[in-house]
C-alpha cells in the first residue's frame, strides 16, 4: 500500500492492522463502513469487546498517521467510519478500484494480488480480500478492454493491449490486438515474439493459442524487422580455440568435443556471440585458449580468456583437475562451469573497455555495458551514474532487452540498499522493466531470472518466481544468478534444503563470481532458518569481507549473532547497519521481508531482538 498527503508525505500507518483498516475504508470510499464489520474482519477470533478495543487502537494509529488532515479525511461516529478521498489525500488502492475511462491512471498501479502484504491477518479478512481481488480485477479488465477498443494509433493499441494483459494474462483477444498492432507497425519479429509470449502464458494454465491467433502472423517471412533479439551489433564475440594437448608423447586429445561443448554452453548467454575458431581470429574477438595434460585417467584442463586488443592479455584463467571415466559427461560439466565463469568476466572487461573508450556517440548497448561494473561494485556515486546510463540506453533503443533487464537489476539493489527515495515507485519500476525485458526477448534467461527475483523479493510472490526460475534454468542451466535467485525463492517459501542445494549449485558453477558476496548472503539465510547458526555465521562474515557495503548481509548476520549470544560483535554490526540504513528496526525487517512462513519470520525477528535491534 501507499498513502500520501498533498505534500507527497507518506501517511501510511505502520502496523498491518491499521493499514488494513485504511484499505477497507478506501475500497468502500466514500461510503461508510460499520465498526462492527471492521472488527469482525480483522479480529474475528477475539471476543466482541476486545475486538472493538483493538479497532479503536488501530483507528487512533490511523489518525496519527494522517496527521493534521485526519479530521477532514477520516469521519468517525460511534457506529461507522468513512474515508473521504479528496485533493489532500492519495491512496493507491482507491486509485486502482476507482479507475475510469476518464481517469485511467489507476490501472498503471494494478497488481493481480491486491494488498498481498496484508494477507494472513485474519481468516475473515483473507476471505474478504479474495472477494475484493476478484471484484477489482474484473473491474480493471473491463476498463482495460474499453480503453483498448477506443485506442486509435498503433502505439496506443500496443500500450493498451499490454496494460490489459498485465491485468488478465490469458485474455486472448488482447494478445490478438497486440500482434495486429505490431504487424500494422511493421514489426513482424515483435509480432512473432508476442505470439510466443502468448503461447507460454496460456500453456501455464493448460491452454494454447487458437487457430485465429496463430493465423495472424502466417505469411510473415522469418527475419523481417530490425528488432531481433541477439542482433550481432548488440553482442560481444568470443572465439573458442581447439584444445592443445601438451603431452610430449603425442597423446591424443582425451576431450575431442570440448570446444563444441563450450561454444554451446556460452551461446546460451544471449549477449555473447560464440563460435569455434581453428586459428586466432580478428582483434575484435575475445579468445578462449584451452590446454590439456593427461596422466593415466586424470586430465588437467588449463583455460585462459585472452583480450587480443590488449596484446592477448589474460583476463581470466582457471584450472580443472578431473578423471576421464565418462568423457561426454565430463565435457558437459567443464563447459557449464567455464561458461558460468566467463560470462561475468567478459561483462566486467567489456564494460571497462567501453568506459575507457568513452569518446564519440555511444550506442544503447555501449551504455548498458558501461553500467555493469558499477552494479557489481555497489559504490553509491558510480551506482547512481549507472542508473542514468541504463535509463539513456532504454530511451535510445526501446527494443534492447539487455538494457531493460540490467536496469531492473539496478532497481533491485536500489531498493535493497535503501538508496531509493521512493521505494514503492522503484519497486514498481523494477517489475515493469523486468517484464519489458522478457517481452522483448522471451528466450533471455537472465531477464526471466530477474523477473522472478522481482516477483519474490520485491512483490512477495515467491510461487510465481519459482516457475519463472525453472523456465530461466531450462533456457540456461549455466547461469549462476538464476540458481541463486531460485534458491532464495524457495527459501522465502520455507523450502530451506532446496534453497541450499540451488545456491550451492550457483557457487560451484562460479566460485569466484563478482557477486560471490550475494551468493554467500543468500546461502546464509536458509542455514539460519534451519537453525545452523555456525554455518550462517561463517557465510555472513565472508560476505561482509567481500563487500562491506551490501546492507542485506548485515541483517541476517546480525540475527545470527543474536542467536549465538555474541552481543559485543552484534553491537558493532548493528552500528554499521544503522549507518548504512538509518532507522532500520525489527518492524521494518518484518514488513519488508519476503519470507512467507510465520515460523521463519518469528525466528528472524527473535534473532534481531536478541542482538539488540530496536523494535520500532
Amino acid at each position: 500500500m501507499q498513502a500520501e498527503d498533498a505534500s507527497a508525505h507518506n501517511v501510511l500507518p505502520r502496523s498491518r492492522k491499521a493499514k488494513a483498516v485504511l484499505a477497507v475504508l478506501a475500497l468502500a470510499a466514500p461510503s461508510p463502513v460499520l465498526r462492527s464489520k471492521l472488527a469482525s474482519l480483522l479480529w474475528s477470533q477475539r471476543a466482541r469487546e476486545q475486538a472493538r478495543a483493538s479497532l479503536r487502537q488501530s483507528v487512533l494509529e490511523l489518525q496519527r498517521a494522517l496527521g493534521q488532515g485526519a479530521g477532514a479525511f477520516l469521519r468517525t461516529s460511534r457506529s461507522h467510519l468513512a474515508l473521504r478521498i479528496e485533493d489532500g489525500l492519495w491512496v493507491d488502492v482507491w486509485m486502482v478500484a476507482g479507475a475510469t475511462a476518464y481517469q485511467p491512471a489507476g490501472l498503471e498501479l494494478f497488481q493481480p494480488n491486491l494488498l498481498e502484504d496484508l494477507h494472513g491477518l485474519d481468516p475473515a479478512f483473507d476471505a474478504w480480500l479474495e472477494e475484493q481481488r476478484q471484484r477489482v480485477t474484473q473491474q480493471a479488465a473491463s476498463l482495460g478492454e474499453a480503453l483498448l477498443n477506443v485506442a486509435q494509433d498503433t502505439k496506443g493499441r500496443i500500450s493498451a493491449a499490454e496494460r490489459l494483459l498485465a491485468i488478465d494474462r490469458i485474455n486472448e483477444p488482447a494478445w490478438q490486438a497486440l500482434i495486429r498492432a505490431y504487424l500494422d507497425a511493421g514489426h513482424s519479429t515483435a509480432a512473432r515474439l508476442a505470439l510466443e509470449r502468448c503461447s507460454i502464458t496460456l500453456s501455464a494454465v493448460g491452454l494454447a493459442p487458437s487457430r485465429q491467433t496463430e493465423a495472424l502472423i502466417r505469411g510473415t517471412p522469418p527475419g523481417m524487422g530490425t528488432d531481433r533479439p541477439g542482433n550481432l551489433s548488440n553482442s560481444v564475440r568470443l572465439r573458442v580455440l581447439q584444445p592443445r594437448v601438451l603431452d610430449r608423447n603425442g597423446a591424443e586429445n582425451p576431450l575431442p568435443g570440448l570446444a563444441e561443448e563450450i561454444t554451446t554452453a556460452v551461446s546460451r548467454f544471449r549477449w555473447i556471440s560464440c563460435s569455434v575458431a581453428a586459428c586466432h581470429a580478428t582483434a575484435d574477438d575475445y579468445l578462449l585458449d584451452t590446454a590439456l595434460q593427461t596422466a593415466g585417467r586424470s586430465v588437467r584442463i588449463i583455460v585462459r580468456l585472452l583480450d587480443p586488443k590488449a596484446g592477448n592479455e589474460v583476463i581470466w584463467a582457471s584450472r580443472f583437475d578431473r578423471e576421464t571415466d565418462d568423457t561426454l559427461d565430463l565435457q558437459g560439466q567443464l563447459a557449464a562451469e567455464m561458461a558460468a565463469q566467463i560470462d561475468p568476466e567478459l561483462l566486467l572487461r567489456e564494460g571497462e573497455r567501453r568506459i575507457s573508450n568513452g569518446s564519440g556517440s555511444p550506442s544503447a548497448f555501449d551504455l548498458t555495458l558501461r553500467a555493469i561494473p558499477a552494479i557489481y561494485r555497489l559504490e553509491p556515486t558510480r551506482f547512481r551514474a549507472a542508473g542514468d546510463m541504463l535509463a539513456s540506453a532504454a530511451a535510445m533503443d526501446p527494443s534492447i532487452a539487455a538494457a531493460h533487464a540490467w536496469w531492473a537489476y539496478w532497481h533491485l539493489f536500489l531498493v535493497g540498499q535503501a538508496w531509493a527515495t521512493d521505494p514503492i515507485g522503484a519497486t514498481r519500476q523494477a517489475g515493469q522493466l523486468a517484464e519489458k525485458a522478457v517481452t522483448l526477448d522471451p528466450g533471455d534467461a537472465r531477464a526471466l531470472a530477474l523477473v522472478g527475483h522481482v516477483r519474490s523479493f520485491l512483490h512477495k510472490r515467491a510461487e510465481e518466481a519459482c516457475a519463472l526460475h525453472e523456465k530461466a534454468l531450462s533456457l540456461n542451466p549455466n547461469l549462476p544468478i538464476a540458481w541463486c535467485f531460485s534458491g532464495l525463492a524457495h527459501c522465502y517459501l520455507g523450502r530451506h534444503q532446496i534453497a541450499v542445494e540451488h545456491i550451492e549449485r550457483a557457487q560451484r558453477l562460479s566460485p569466484h563470481d563478482p557477486h560471490s558476496f550475494f551468493f554467500d548472503m543468500a546461502l546464509m539465510m536458509p542455514y539460519y532458518l534451519q537453525g545452523e547458526f555456525e554455518k550462517a555465521l561463517h557465510l555472513g562474515r565472508r560476505a561482509i569481507e567481500l563487500n562491506p557495503g551490501f546492507t542485506s548481509t548485515y541483517k541476517g548476520y546480525l540475527a545470527t549473532l543474536g542467536q549465538l549470544g555474541q552481543y559485543r560483535e552484534a553491537k558493532r554490526v548493528m552500528a554499521r547497519l544503522l549507518e548504512l540504513e538509518t532507522g532500520f528496526n525489527v518492524q521494518n525487517a518484518l514488513e519488508r521481508s519476503p519470507m512467507t512462513t510465520r515460523s521463519d519470520l518469528r525466528l528472524y525477528a527473535e534473532g534481531l531482538r536478541r542482538a539488540g535491534l530496536p523494535e520500532d
